[in-house]
């Protein structure tokens, strides 16, 4: 997908799909503050007022094989319009309405082409940054922990 470059930006270009995964997983709290260093004012109407519910979360033994159900989550959702007419989902992990709310409304905005380029680089680029560097830290305590066994072959 193409979108129009800001004056001084560097052109990224990510899929709805990627945006909202990095917003469901990043923290409120910096979701929030790179959220309000933006200062877009924008106003939106809530079509969908946020809800907590709960899903069905599936599992597959060794990453491929059947998938049997793990457990239920909890979930909060909402959907919002922005006053441009664009609308956003949220869907986050957990009972947080406002980071519901919130990430419906960056999900409005990116669909905007005049903040795109804006949102992206300055708020999911940060958020993906602090995402792989968290899986990153996770992977290498994981790796320093990681026993190797070996099998010596005897009497042949």
């Amino acid at each position: 997908m193409k979108q129009a470059e800001e004056p001084g930006s560097i052109k990224r270009e990510i899929s709805r799909k990627s945006w909202l995964s990095i917003l469901a997983k990043s923290p409120f709290s910096e979701i929030q503050t790179l959220w309000e260093k933006l200062e877009l004012n924008l106003e939106w109407e809530l079509i969908r007022k946020p809800e907590i519910g709960m899903v069905m979360v599936q599992g597959r033994s060794g990453g491929n094989g059947q998938a049997f159900n793990l457990g239920e989550m909890t979930v909060t959702r909402a959907a919002v319009r922005l006053k441009n007419g664009y609308a956003g989902l949220g869907y986050v992990q957990g009972r947080s309405k406002k980071q519901a709310e919130l990430c419906a409304v960056i999900d409005a905005t990116l669909q905007t082409p005049a903040n795109h380029s804006k949102v992206v680089n300055n708020l999911i680029t940060p958020l993906k940054d602090n995402l792989d560097g968290l899986k990153k830290r996770r992977s290498k305590k994981a790796a320093n922990t990681k026993v190797d066994f070996f099998t010596l072959v005897r009497g042949h």
